[in-house]
């Protein structure tokens, strides 16, 4: 009785043990939930249990819930990921879009008061110069004999004087020699086969005509056939007269002007042009050439749209010591173009009509292009790797006529007449070049076929004007005004007329409208652009925000973070066991044995004890209702 009484004694009682109880349960639920500055999951499957159960991502959450039924979590685990790959699958197709760097058409119009272009004006023939007169009719005489061999026509050439037949008779082995060298000859259909002259064998429709250019060894031939005569004889008569021109040391020589005799009438903006709105240069083929409007100091400017507010010309198109076999035309040639651009009166230009007024009206249009990633166009040409060899800024024909240029100086140890001459280069002429030639119609196929890469290497301008031209015509001067139109002009001009109808022609180049068009671009795909579309395909397939995704951003972190913890335990536990000491929680007595065991006297030993303090009999109780079932009273 007494023991039993004192242990109940002993006992707490029941309500304050109850309280202890739950305040120590309450302490534990502390330190358990209490935060710390960094803190990771111990596996992989409580991170991903805990960020499926608290991410914002939809469907997350059904991975986690239906867990007890693994057909549910099979289905949403597929559907979960099966949706990220779609997603992602358009995040390719979206980035794909934004490095292909699309751009958008913009198109303004503009209404202002326009600068005029630039006009450029042929005689469409070239002039029989005086520095090489001799020699032309030297080759007109070659040609006369040899149209006649080829096509028995006699062709009646206007001599000169006596001084120039015995010019021809004292230089005509020279420049016969080299004629000969590149003869032109009628050659077959099939094989190219050369035929003796006047062969009476032959339909004259199997016939090709052309003549061969051979290397300087004439160990390799280079044949240049036409199946029209008249392109062949053209074409033929063109390379002498090349050489002829490269022949004259200084090119001042062919420059005779002679504004008055092909300009009868020249009127700007109803006020009368000068010879301070215009510039002159000779073209190879188009002769006499006149720019008018390209000072940059006094640009001309169209107050008022219209026919009577622009550029109205007369000029003169009869044909008088002009050169028939180089030029089969009449008329002039007339070019649009703007300032501080060169005339490329092969690619631009067009023909106006003898007899006739055309009427020309101009609509401007201006380009801007995008550089860097969403072009390769250049903005001045100092990024392109062709020198510019035209005093005029850079355009694409520009440096696609200096890249050949510069292929036929590396080349062919010369340069082509028609193009500006480079430093340190002089012109090709077969009585120095005998085979260039040959070297300039090879380097021509393979530039045609861009083998040069003159195509690749000259880039569009960033920025360029236009001008879309269109014509209209009528017949001028009219038959019943022709008279007195032309007795003044004979009078004003003194204009001898040979051929009325022929004799001379107008032309009026004028804007339209003031409206002018602007074609620009803009990025398609910018930046802000790439965001939001990537935010709608987010949003599409798992309706979340941009905390979403740095929810997922921290998941993928803590993946990390698990994964380099977890193997370093484990590199950690393998070297370990690959070491030959023992475990670290083992107690290892050998060397204390071996200290013991080589000692002879007797040594002191210090032995430090740590007491704890064992719970009370009643702590060790446990909470709550006991096993037998026992309510706390006996």
């Amino acid at each position: 009785v007494f023991q039993g009484e004192s242990v109940k004694e002993g006992k707490m009682p029941q309500g304050e043990k109850t309280r202890q109880c739950k305040q120590e349960a309450e302490q534990q639920q502390k330190e358990d939930e209490r935060e710390g500055l960094i803190e990771f999951y111990g596996s992989y499957q409580e991170l991903f249990q805990f960020f499926c159960s608290n991410t914002t991502i939809h469907g997350a959450i059904r991975l986690v819930c239906s867990k007890k039924n693994k057909m549910k979590t099979a289905f949403w685990s597929v559907l979960f990921f099966l949706t990220f790959g779609l997603m992602y699958w358009q995040f390719g197709i979206l980035y794909r879009e934004y490095f292909s760097y699309p751009v958008n058409l913009n198109l303004n119009l503009n209404s202002d008061r326009l600068t005029f272009p630039a006009v450029t004006l042929c005689t469409l023939n070239p002039y029989r110069y005086s520095a090489i007169r001799k020699k032309l009719d030297e080759l007109d005489q070659i040609t006369h004999q040899t149209l006649l061999d080829l096509y028995d026509y006699n062709m009646s050439l206007a001599r000169s004087d006596g001084s120039a037949q015995f010019s021809r008779r004292r230089t005509s082995r020279s420049l016969l020699h080299h004629v000969q060298r590149h003869p032109l000859r009628r050659q077959k259909r099939d094989n190219l086969v050369s035929l003796p002259e006047n062969s009476p064998s032959v339909d004259k429709n199997d016939w090709k005509i052309g003549f061969v250019l051979c290397s300087e060894n004439n160990e390799d031939c280079f044949h240049q056939t036409y199946s029209s005569g008249v392109d062949a004889v053209r074409e033929w008569y063109s390379f002498h007269y090349i050489n002829i021109l490269a022949q004259v040391p200084d090119a001042k020589d062919l420059d005779e002007s002679d504004f008055e005799n092909f300009i009868y009438s020249c009127r700007f903006n109803e006020a009368t042009c000068d010879k301070a709105n215009y510039t002159h240069f000779h073209h190879p083929l188009y002769g006499n050439c006149y720019t008018f409007n390209d000072n940059s100091s006094s640009l001309w400017t169209s107050s008022l749209p219209g026919i009577n507010n622009g550029l109205s010309l007369v000029v003169r198109t009869e044909q008088n010591d002009f050169i028939p076999l180089l030029s089969t035309v009449t008329g002039a040639r007339v070019m649009v173009h703007d300032q501080n651009e060169p005339a490329f009166m092969d690619d631009g230009g067009f023909n106006v009509r003898p007899g006739i007024e055309t009427s020309i009206s101009m609509r401007k249009e201006m380009t801007v292009r995008l550089g860097g990633s969403y072009s390769d166009c250049t903005e001045d040409g100092s990024d392109v790797p062709v020198q510019n060899l035209y005093s005029s800024r850079y355009t694409e024909q520009v440096c696609i006529r200096s890249c050949f240029q510069l292929n036929m100086v590396k080349r062919c140890f010369c340069a082509y007449y028609f193009y500006p001459l480079p430093d340190g280069a002089e012109y090709c002429d077969y009585t120095k070049h005998i085979a260039w030639g040959y070297c300039y119609y090879k380097l021509l196929a393979e530039f045609k076929a861009d083998e040069l890469g003159c195509f690749h290497k000259c880039r569009k301008p960033c920025k360029m004007t236009e001008y879309q031209l269109s014509a209209g015509y009528s017949r001028w001067p009219s038959a019943v005004s022709e008279d007195w139109v032309f007795y003044v002009l004979s009078q004003q001009n003194k204009y001898n007329i040979t051929s009325k109808r022929n004799g001379v022609a107008k032309v009026n180049i004028f804007f339209e409208e003031w409206n002018y068009k602007t074609n620009g671009e803009s990025p398609a795909f910018t930046v802000v652009t790439l965001l939001s579309q990537l935010g709608n395909q987010w949003s599409l397939w798992f309706g979340s925000s941009v905390l979403s995704v740095m929810e997922l951003a921290e998941l993928i972190l803590d993946l990390i973070v698990i994964t380099f913890i977890l193997a370093f335990r484990w590199f950690r536990s393998q070297r370990w066991h690959s070491s030959p000491g023992p475990p670290p929680n083992s107690h290892d007595n050998t060397a204390f044995q071996d200290e013991a065991s080589g000692l002879g006297a007797p040594h002191r030993f210090t032995v430090e004890a740590v007491v704890t303090t064992l719970p009370s009999y009643n702590s060790l109780e446990p909470c709550g209702p006991n096993r037998d079932g026992e309510t706390g009273h006996e």
